[in-house]
């Protein structure tokens, strides 16, 4: 865990203002979540057989013995919310996004610690493909807003409750065939939850699962269907994407579209952003059958990947300086930096009358495009020397004309 200061925060509000902004114009509201949960939603949602459950979660009684947890996803709170609102029965499509904390106990990698932070958005409502699709576009749309390259799209269908048994089937006959190659976790999975060995990421079991069956021999006709409509209209979407039959996600809600956005430039750890179809989630958490698709991206990821691409730079902010000469100047200036900062103008000054030297020299440090310079002579005259710091040029102007002089720099 650690912590996020300037500038670097600054970095991570960019990201964030810009999925609200992408967001918004596909008519996602935000959802505020407890980063605490009953240990139980975790177990019933996410499954009790998944990394995540058995290994990686904060988990604890509290003063009245009810296990909690700190939450490690952000899906299962969206829908144990829509549940216990009732949204189910007031909205026939609901459409959130959530941001904040998430928490797991595994060993720290590159772009991954035990407190990390991820934006995500959820769909709920809709059985079509369509809506895959869309969600699927809105985050390739919120990865070309924020200018990021080579990002890879990648999906796959992991089949439904109908189909999956069949494969499930096949796939068990075929691990127990290797079996005593594969590590303790895969053995262990096996019988449970066949799919979940795709996520393991022992070399050996890669090598294994490598001629394991594809899913797609498995599908039944609708999750075919259901998959090439998917297909069809990311291609009608303009948006670029590889099948990976690998692909099963690490969660047990899945079924049929699941998707990552995956780079090369981070390691191992290359997705920065993955998601798919839950169908069954918002039943299993005791509401009614409503179909969910939705995803998540790692902020910590993102930003690495920015700052290897030489993007982690947000849009910078115009800055005026106040410089302030004498406690009459001060009097003077203290209405006019407020006036100007109720424009939505960033006004920096120090606190005091430092000399002109030390104040130009701190303006220059924080980067200020102009610097407003108020002493006595300034005042009697009621007037402020206005120095441009581009273009080294300096003017006079009225006290009672500063606001509207720098009325166009405010947002």
């Amino acid at each position: 865990m650690y912590d996020v200061m300037p500038p670097r925060s600054a970095v991570w509000q960019h990201i964030e203002d810009t999925a609200a902004n992408v967001f918004a114009t596909y008519g996602y509201a935000e959802a505020r979540l407890p980063a605490v949960e009953k240990t139980e939603l975790f177990v019933r949602g996410v499954g009790e057989t998944t990394s995540v459950v058995e290994k990686e979660m904060y988990t604890f009684f509290d003063r009245n013995e009810r296990s909690l947890s700190l939450r490690p996803e952000g899906t299962a709170s969206v829908v144990r919310a829509y549940i216990e609102t009732g949204a189910y029965a007031t909205e026939a499509i609901a459409k959130y996004w959530y941001r904040g904390p998430m928490f797991r106990y595994e060993r720290p990698q590159k772009g991954r610690q035990r407190q990390f932070y991820q934006i995500g958005a959820e769909l709920l409502g809709v059985e079509s493909p369509y809506a895959d699709a869309e969600v699927i576009a809105m985050m390739d749309q919120l990865i070309g807003a924020l200018e990021l390259e080579n990002v890879k799209l990648e999906i796959n269908s992991i089949g439904c409750p109908k189909c999956r048994p069949s494969f499930n089937e096949k796939l068990i006959a075929y691990l127990k065939s290797v079996e005593n190659d594969l590590c303790s976790d895969c053995t262990r999975r096996l019988e449970r939850n066949p799919l979940r060995v795709f996520d393991c990421k022992n070399e050996g079991c890669q090598e294994i699962l490598a001629k394991a069956p594809l899913i797609s021999s498995g599908w039944c006709e609708e999750c075919s269907a259901h998959f090439s409509t998917v297909k069809n209209a990311l291609d009608s979407l303009n948006v670029s994407y590889v099948v990976n039959e690998r692909i099963v996600r690490g969660l047990d809600y899945y079924m049929r579209t699941a998707f990552e956005f995956t780079t090369d430039q981070l390691g191992a750890q290359n997705a920065i952003s993955a998601g798919g179809r839950y169908d069954g989630l918002v039943r299993d958490l005791g509401g009614p059958e409503v179909a969910g698709v939705g995803f998540a991206m790692g902020i910590e990821r993102l930003v690495l990947l920015l700052e290897a691409q030489g993007k982690a730079q947000p849009p910078a902010q115009d800055i005026i300086y106040c410089a302030v000469l004498g406690e009459a100047a001060l009097e003077k200036a203290l209405p006019i930096i407020q006036q100007l900062r109720s424009d939505c103008v960033r006004v920096e000054w120090d606190f005091a009358s430092k000399s002109l030297k030390a104040q130009m020299r701190r303006a220059d440090k924080l980067g200020a495009e102009s610097v407003i310079i108020l002493g006595d002579d300034e005042i009697a005259k009621g007037m402020a020397q206005v120095r441009n710091m581009r273009t080294k040029t300096q003017a006079e102007v009225r006290l009672s004309d500063l606001p509207m002089h720098f009325v166009n720099i405010g947002g």
